[in-house]
């Protein structure tokens, strides 16, 4: 029996659930199809599919024995078109995730500068604050802010990103510089209700202020634009604020204060020979992160 054959027969069965589906897609016989998932089933020792007149389901084996297949099979093409040269030049559709106004301000450039480079490459960037699932939505590169959990994925972090607090130097000249966290309490606060929002803000050495704020936006973008404005105070990522730091528009404050920096990966599938698109775009990615001084 070919094996290798025999796995995609199987395959092809189980993700359309039909042995005649699988044979039409394959320009088999339905006769073939049956006895090399049969003789799988031998060789194995297990049933690999619950079958009925209706329909044809994988059993638990068969879902275990479908994710081992899907990965070899995968492997194997990889390998043939590495020997093949298919990944000495980047070419296809690059899939880029990353938070939204990171991603906007800081990956973008990244991915056009990319494009210029290799004129062949098309690019599609995801840009959203929630945690996206790499694999299932098809993501050949994330950009991550914060501490991951253990996975099967390859992580090289580029630097990291500082939470900070800030005002327009209006505001602070009307009504003072806060010179401990408990002087939050005294301030107007806008906080944003997205990404990496809490009613306790917390600090060095485990200090912890409650915040009462006087408004809540849906953005970050919205809560900056207000403390921009001399409005009152917020707290956001440090790259976030970066361009008003620069011009004077916003002015840190508590710096003494606050908690460690969060690390920022680039993050992408491992346990298979990542194609060049891939490997090039993570090189320019880790060196245009790790020479931006607000990440370091």
């Amino acid at each position: 029996m070919d094996r290798w054959l025999a796995m995609r027969i199987f395959v092809h069965v189980a993700e359309t659930a039909s042995f005649t589906k699988a044979a039409l897609q394959m320009q088999l016989s339905a006769p073939v199809v049956t006895r090399t998932v049969a003789a799988l089933e031998e060789l194995i020792g297990a049933r690999l599919f619950v079958r009925t007149t209706r329909s044809v389901k994988a059993t638990e084996a068969g879902l275990r024995y479908l994710d081992d297949c899907r990965r070899i099979l995968a492997e194997i093409a990889e390998a043939e078109a590495a020997a093949a040269g298919h990944y000495a030049k980047p070419s296809g559709t690059l899939a880029i995730t990353a938070s939204v106004m990171f991603g906007q301000m800081y990956v973008l450039p990244i991915v056009t500068e990319y494009l210029d480079t290799y004129p062949d490459m098309r690019a599609r960037t995801f840009f959203v604050d929630r945690p996206v699932n790499i694999v299932d939505e098809g993501i050949d590169v994330a950009v991550r802010i914060g501490h991951l959990p253990d996975s099967g994925f390859t992580a090289i972090q580029v630097g990291c990103v500082r939470r900070v607090i800030c005002a327009s130097p209006d505001y602070l000249e009307r009504h003072g510089v806060p010179l401990t966290p408990s002087d939050l309490k005294r301030h107007r606060i806008a906080t944003s209700t997205g990404a990496w929002a809490s009613p306790e803000w917390r600090f060095a050495d485990g200090q912890r202020v409650s915040i009462d704020a006087t408004l809540q936006t849906n953005t970050n973008e919205a809560s900056i634009a207000t403390a921009r404005q001399g409005w009152g105070l917020t707290r956001v990522l440090l790259y976030q604020v970066g361009p008003d730091l620069m011009k004077g528009k916003l002015q840190l404050v508590l710096t003494q204060f606050e908690e460690p920096p969060l690390p920022i990966h680039v993050l992408y599938p491992e346990g298979r020979q990542s194609p060049a698109k891939v490997r090039a775009f993570i090189d320019l990615t880790v060196a245009r992160l790790r020479e931006n001084p607000l990440f370091s």
